[in-house]
């Protein structure tokens, strides 16, 4: 192979689009390397190896959020940053299905930093920005607390269903699905094409409202 200068941002930015293309398990050093056109062995000189790669991924794309054009302008209210910071994390999500879930998952580098928003970065942020509209010191961590909480469990169902991996080897969980035999179900053969309809945005936004308002009211008591 023909050696090239690397450095460690062009070895994250093509780790990244690696997985988008082939997916997580896919991803090893001597297969990027190959996709950089240099030898494995000179990717060990910027990354120490695959988890200090992946933890690298994982800030790439977090901190990449404050370029997001949501992020860029300044909220008038905390309702409307928490809807920005929620709305930029649910493109990053649906813009990188197969590594949003190792952004969920990762173990952070401190247990009090919570996925998505992983980062001391992120924390500084968030918490500052809803102090700035009057939010006290135990109002803003319970709000980053719910929040993130929400961001994992509405994004990372969204995001595994646009994954070709979450289906399986070769599709085969689809296969199987089709296979069942819906008439021993007659509840779920009835309301099958409701099932099937995709209202994720809706849902979405209708429960960041429920989680707005419920900070609302405790912030009221």
């Amino acid at each position: 192979m023909v050696q090239q200068r690397l450095d460690r941002t062009q070895i994250v930015e093509s780790a990244i689009a690696f997985v988008d293309a082939f997916g997580l398990s896919d991803l090893t050093m001597r297969r990027l390397g190959t996709a950089l056109e240099v030898e494995a062995m000179a990717l060990y000189r910027h990354i120490s190896g695959r988890a200090d790669l992946l933890e690298a991924m994982v800030e790439e794309l977090i901190d990449g959020l404050f370029d997001d054009e949501l992020m860029t302008e300044a909220a008038h209210s905390w309702e409307e940053y928490l809807q920005r910071v929620a709305n930029a994390t649910r493109k990053l999500a649906l813009g990188h299905p197969r590594i949003f879930p190792l952004i969920a998952t990762q173990p952070p580098a401190a247990p009090w930093l919570r996925p998505p928003l992983r980062s001391v970065r992120w924390v500084e942020e968030f918490l500052s920005s809803l102090q700035r509209f009057g939010f006290s010191d135990g109002e803003a961590v319970a709000a980053y607390k719910a929040f993130t909480s929400f961001l994992v469990g509405a994004l990372l169902l969204q995001a595994a269903s646009l994954s070709p991996d979450a289906l399986g080897e070769e599709g085969e969980g689809a296969d199987e699905s089709s296979k069942t035999d819906l008439a021993q179900y007659p509840t779920v053969q009835r309301l099958q094409d409701l099932l099937m309809e995709d209202q994720a945005q809706r849902e979405f936004d209708d429960t960041l409202d429920d989680l707005i308002e419920r900070i609302r009211t405790s912030r009221d008591k």
